[in-house]
């Protein structure tokens, strides 16, 4: 498998680092993105240069490739299928991808197969809305089905007034609303399963939101075991109702009540599993190269007591200038990674650092530290 070439759908960040995970391995990388030297062309992948959606770039990622992946669920699924069904393997299945990108339908996939969730129910119009509200106790979300990401596409509503607010903000796009459950923590756990059918799981590990952005991996989790064992049985559970292979990130709630419900699927690499790669004995990005070309997959364990991961998000909109790289960088344990992404705009994912330490507080600590240090 070693002189195979992959196809990913997607040249960001995402695409970045597993193409820095696949060449020291024999792979090459050929990637379909719209911009110009995109993250993952610069360290060492070939770039189509088109739209996600365009046919004809994507028949040429098949021609060029023996295996084709993605690094985002917002894809074609219909002609990776024809892809597929002409004998190119496209990992994860394009059905799983599809049924993951239509939130709504994810939930019924979900609840069907038995796993733990949110009340959910879909809306057409603010009367429906408002019943769902009534019936959820006066609290809940309202998503779009399609095309959320980074916060974008969720609304918390209490009142008739925010109802009518969310309507108007996702004009004319499909819903769904969800029971509002309190929580304490927000969890997240990889997982791993190749084509030959084998599985390997990550440590579970909390993340922090801020405006519904994920801003913080906090690795392992500071959860009790049977909270931590149980997280493991479930999220090992979604991916096994799943077709194909690769890397899952599956995010879940621990709520007030100590139950673990699950929140969203993820079919592929994922930001909350950004810290395996200083933290774990196999990155998240090789696993699912490992994964895809039915290679073994390699060992999830940590080999740091703990390991905190930060988001660098952008802070204001305009060239990107990077500042305090190098003074962050000499902080013990620290490990810094940018995207290559230009211009930077507030909120945009513009790199991510990690750092190991003994515990999370100290780990954190020194995350926090090196974040301060950096202007991008």
């Amino acid at each position: 498998m070693q002189s195979k070439v992959i196809g990913i759908v997607g040249g960001g960040q995402l695409g970045r680092m597993l193409t820095e995970a696949a060449l020291p391995l024999g792979f090459q990388i050929v990637v379909i993105d719209p911009g110009d030297n995109c993250p993952a062309s610069q360290v060492g992948a070939q770039q189509i240069k088109a739209d996600l959606h365009d046919a004809a770039a994507l028949r040429q990622l098949a021609e060029r490739s023996d295996i084709i992946t993605i690094e985002i669920e917002h894809v074609d699924t219909k002609l990776l299928s024809e892809i597929a069904e002409l004998g190119k393997p496209v990992q994860p299945a394009p059905d799983t991808i599809a049924m993951i990108q239509d939130k709504f339908r994810q939930k019924q996939f979900l609840a069907k197969a038995g796993i733990p969730l949110a009340d959910f129910v879909k809306i057409t119009d603010e009367g429906s809305a408002g019943q769902a509200l009534r019936a959820f106790g006066g609290k809940m979300l309202v998503k779009t089905r399609k095309g959320a990401y980074d916060g974008r596409g969720n609304m918390v509503v209490s009142s008739k007034e925010e109802l009518k607010k969310a309507f108007a903000q996702f004009k004319n796009q499909k819903l769904y609303a969800e029971k509002f459950v309190p929580f304490q923590k927000e969890l997240a756990i990889m997982v791993a399963r190749s084509t030959t059918g084998e599985t390997a799981v990550y440590p579970v590990v909390e993340t922090i939101q801020e405006r519904n952005i994920c801003v913080e991996v906090l690795a392992p989790a500071k959860i009790d075991q049977s909270s931590y064992e149980e997280a493991e049985r479930v999220a090992l559970n979604v991916v096994k109702q799943l077709e194909g292979a690769g890397v899952f990130g599956i995010e879940m709630f621990l709520t007030d009540n100590n139950e673990i419900l699950v929140n969203e699927i993820a079919p592929r690499v994922h930001n909350s599993g950004h810290y395996t790669i200083e933290a774990c004995a196999t990155s998240q990005f090789e696993q699912h190269i490992r994964a895809i070309t039915g290679l073994p997959l390699g060992p999830t364990n940590l080999i740091v007591p703990a390991a905190v991961m930060i988001n660098i998000l952008g802070e204001r909109d305009g060239p990107t200038a990077i500042k305090g790289l190098d003074e962050a960088s000499a902080l013990p344990g620290v490990a810094v990674h940018l995207y290559g992404k230009s211009p930077t705009k507030v909120d945009r994912k513009m790199g991510h650092l990690t750092a190991t330490g003994d515990t999370l507080e100290e780990a954190r600590q020194q995350a926090r530290q090196a974040r301060q240090l950096i202007d991008v």
